[in-house]
C-alpha cells in the first residue's frame, strides 16, 4: 500500500468523506441518510457540528474519522465525541485507526484544548470492541446512550 497522510477534510474533499462513510454504513448494515451536500452544511459556519480526518493514499479513501466537541461536567474538561471511524478493510491492522484517534485527538486538543475522548460501539461488533480494549477505551459504569430524534426531538424543541 502507498504511504498513507491523515489530514483535516476541506470543501473540496467532502465527497471523498462521503465515500467513507457510506463505506462505513455499509460495513455496519446502516442506513446512510447523510449526502455531501449535508456534510458540508453540517462542517461549515460559525459552529460545525463536527471535524472530519481523512487518511489517504493517492486518491483513496484509507480511513476517516467524525468528532465533535463535548463538555462533562463530571470531569470538568472538554473533550471529543467520535461518531464515526472507519479503516478500510485493505488498511485494517496497520495502525491506521488508532493514527485517526491520535490525530483527532490531537486537534481537538489545538482546537478546544480537549483532555478525554469518548465514543459509542455497538454491541455486536465484537472486532471494534476489541481495538477500542486494546487502545484502554472502558465502558462508562452506571451509563447508557440515549436518544432522541424525528417527531419526539421535534416536540421537544417547539416547546422552547
Amino acid at each position: 500500500m502507498e504511504k498513507v497522510t491523515i489530514r483535516p477534510v476541506g470543501a473540496a474533499e467532502m465527497p471523498l468523506l462521503d465515500t467513507a462513510l457510506r463505506a462505513l454504513s455499509e460495513d455496519l448494515g446502516d442506513p446512510h441518510r447523510a449526502d455531501v451536500a449535508a456534510l458540508c452544511a453540517a462542517a461549515t459556519g460559525p459552529c460545525p457540528a463536527f471535524h472530519a480526518l481523512l487518511a489517504v493514499s493517492g486518491d483513496a479513501a484509507r480511513g476517516a474519522v467524525l468528532f465533535s466537541p463535548c463538555f462533562s461536567t463530571v470531569r470538568g474538561i472538554a473533550g471529543l465525541y467520535v461518531s464515526d471511524l472507519w479503516v478500510s478493510r485493505a488498511a485494517r491492522g496497520t495502525g491506521l485507526g488508532r493514527g485517526l484517534l491520535a490525530a483527532a485527538a490531537a486537534r481537538a486538543h489545538r482546537l478546544w484544548n480537549a483532555g478525554y475522548l469518548r465514543l459509542d460501539v455497538y454491541d455486536d461488533s465484537a472486532g471494534a470492541q476489541g481495538f477500542y480494549d486494546r487502545l484502554g477505551l472502558a465502558p462508562m459504569a452506571g451509563q447508557r446512550t440515549l436518544a432522541l430524534a424525528g417527531d419526539g426531538f421535534d416536540r421537544l424543541k417547539g416547546e422552547a
